[in-house]
């Protein structure tokens, strides 16, 4: 069979425009380019700002993981001043990530991905009294009746017989692959259309603390709120209380919503764990990133796990990160072949792609608005799994014991979370394991502000007076979607560079100097296996690439301050 070119554009349900080249050959992929098409400005509107400023500039790089931005800016500039930090700000900062994450996480599985494994006019046949049994086989949610499934079905059926099929229009429905009986296609939808308002329900937390969601209210030197049960403007006995149950309610959802549909869905496809496997180099920098002065925070040790060896952890060194810019539309002062780490990293668009309509940008060296980071000049993998597996590999107690009962349960070996099934799956683990954890950090919260520890601002260093004349920091953070750090330098009070290698910028880059794909290109093209049964219904394709969940938004985020025309890039 010959040889066939497909470009997919732009890959949906996902933040930002992303689009996919292919090359098939007798039903399996045999090369593949992920083309970030879109471009935007952030880190060079934020160089002459005050420092202190930043967090709430490059909170807006996307409009759906907006607090981790805000805190890793926080991080670096907390960083380059040695600022120390209040321990009950540090809870809430926990608090706020950890709820982000898990909010993240389950959006990502219910409405970005789901319906990749889940056919949903299938679940029109489906048995609201067999849906019940099955539900009530894998936990006691309260509302896994045969009631709730049957309004749930004959909702969908209204919408077909409305002639569309509302927010489920447009599937690939019917596709061979698709495996799960009827009664699990009814379970999922229903816990679908639950999940939008759960998620809407705990993310108040945010709200609480910073003042509203999305992006919240930050603050160098701790945060943007004070405690004080006698003051009804402030963390008081209501709002903790409120607080209490949305982690509680959090914890729930996880616990018999979220995982054990995964674990069911999963069960019916793990060949997926055998597909999808991507760059063996798998990178995590602790569970709460760095804190202050690169110290790691957490339980969580910073490392590299190669090889898929999940028996060793190899330490991580920041000054072994370069960003390369051989495939994509930017240019260096000495070349396109030097990766420049971010100390020193520029930003230079330079737009050198085809003039749109374009039919295939891969016929091009460079193809996509994405950088390519480096770690040790090794294509690294980043997100939920990688943290498991660096945790497990340093022999982290809770995840161990997590990841070896589900992995038993399902026939699997650890070192199959590096594939798309794996990576599905690896979400849905670690929520469990930070839900649990936000319990711990909301008791421990709680405990403090028992004993009087309710100092959430550090004023020592707010001044500039204070400021050395130069300084640097970086700032780690563990987004949703894996690592994430940002880089500041300020002289004289303002930044002169700031430079942001986001998750989705590790996982999307193109080709390096040294020929070596990115793993969104390594997951689709790496070993030849990848199928593709129908190249005009390419789910195969989608389940891979938005096992990732991809967030182009972050990836680039750059433009030309004078307004200048540096070129058009244009989804079809």
């Amino acid at each position: 069979m010959a040889t066939q070119r497909i470009v997919i554009d732009p890959i949906t349900r996902i933040e930002g425009h992303l689009r996919i080249e292919l090359e098939t050959d007798g039903g399996r992929i045999s090369n593949a380019w992920a083309c970030t098409t879109q471009f935007r400005g952030i880190e060079k509107i934020v160089q002459g700002h005050d420092p202190r400023d930043a967090w709430a500039l490059v909170q807006r790089i996307c409009g759906v993981c907006t607090g981790v931005h805000a805190m890793a800016s926080i991080r670096a500039v907390e960083d380059a001043l040695k600022y120390p930090v209040p321990r009950a700000a540090e809870l809430i900062r926990s608090l706020m990530m950890e709820m982000g994450t898990i909010q993240d996480h389950v959006i990502h599985f219910y409405h970005l991905h789901a319906l990749d494994w889940v056919d949903v006019v299938s679940a029109l046949k489906a048995d609201p009294e067999q849906t019940a049994r099955l539900a009530a086989s894998l936990s006691d949610w309260p509302t896994n009746s045969a009631a709730h499934f049957g309004a749930v079905r004959k909702k969908l059926q209204d919408s077909v017989a409305g002639g569309q099929l509302s927010i489920f229009s447009n599937g690939y429905w019917g596709h061979p692959d698709y495996k799960l009986p009827p009664e699990a296609n009814l379970m999922a939808v229903a816990h679908y259309l639950e999940a939008l308002e759960w998620q809407r329900d705990v993310i108040r937390l945010q709200t609480i603390f910073g003042g509203k969601n999305p992006h919240p209210n930050f603050l160098v030197g701790g945060m943007a709120c004070s405690i004080n049960m006698d003051n009804q403007m402030t963390i008081n006995q209501v709002s903790l209380a409120q607080l209490e149950g949305m982690v509680q309610r959090a914890g729930d959802f996880v616990e018999k919503v979220y995982c054990p549909d995964v674990m069911a869905i999963a069960s019916f496809y793990k060949e997926y764990a055998d597909i999808g496997t991507s760059s063996p180099q798998l990178m995590a920098v602790g569970e709460g990133g760095y804190s202050c002065a690169g110290i790691p925070a957490g339980q969580l040790k910073p490392g590299i796990v190669t090889d898929d060896d999940v028996t060793k952890l190899h330490p991580f060194d920041l000054r072994k990160i370069a960003e390369y810019i051989t495939s994509s539309w930017y240019t260096y002062p000495d070349g396109d072949k030097t990766g420049r780490h971010p100390w020193n990293g520029e930003t230079n668009p330079n737009y050198t792609g085809p003039p749109p309509p374009y039919h295939h940008l891969s016929d091009n060296r460079k193809y996509t608005w994405c950088k390519a980071p480096r770690y040790d000049d090794k294509a690294m993998q980043v997100g939920p799994n990688a943290r498991l597996l660096v945790a497990y590999a340093q022999g982290h107690a809770a995840t161990v014991k997590l990841l070896d009962e589900a992995l038993l349960k399902l026939g699997l070996r650890a070192s199959q979370l590096n594939s798309t099934l794996g990576r599905t799956l690896g979400r849905a683990l670690e929520s469990q394991l930070m839900a649990r954890r936000m319990t711990e950090t909301f008791d421990t919260f709680m405990e403090g502000i028992r004993g009087g520890d309710v100092n959430t601002f550090n004023p020592e260093l707010w001044e500039p007076d204070s400021w050395p004349k130069s300084a640097q920091g970086v700032g780690f953070v563990e987004a949703a979607r894996g690592t994430l750090s940002h880089w500041v330098q300020i002289e004289n009070r303002k930044i002169t560079r700031y430079e942001c290698v986001v998750p989705s910028t590790w996982n999307s880059s193109g080709r390096d100097p040294l020929g070596q794909m990115g793993p969104y290109e390594h997951a689709l093209a790496g070993d030849g296996r990848h199928p593709l049964r129908d190249p005009k219904r390419p789910l195969e394709v989608l389940r891979t690439i938005h096992s990732f969940d991809p967030c182009q938004s972050c990836a680039v985020h750059l433009t030309d301050l004078r307004g200048t025309p540096i070129g058009e890039v244009m989804a079809r």
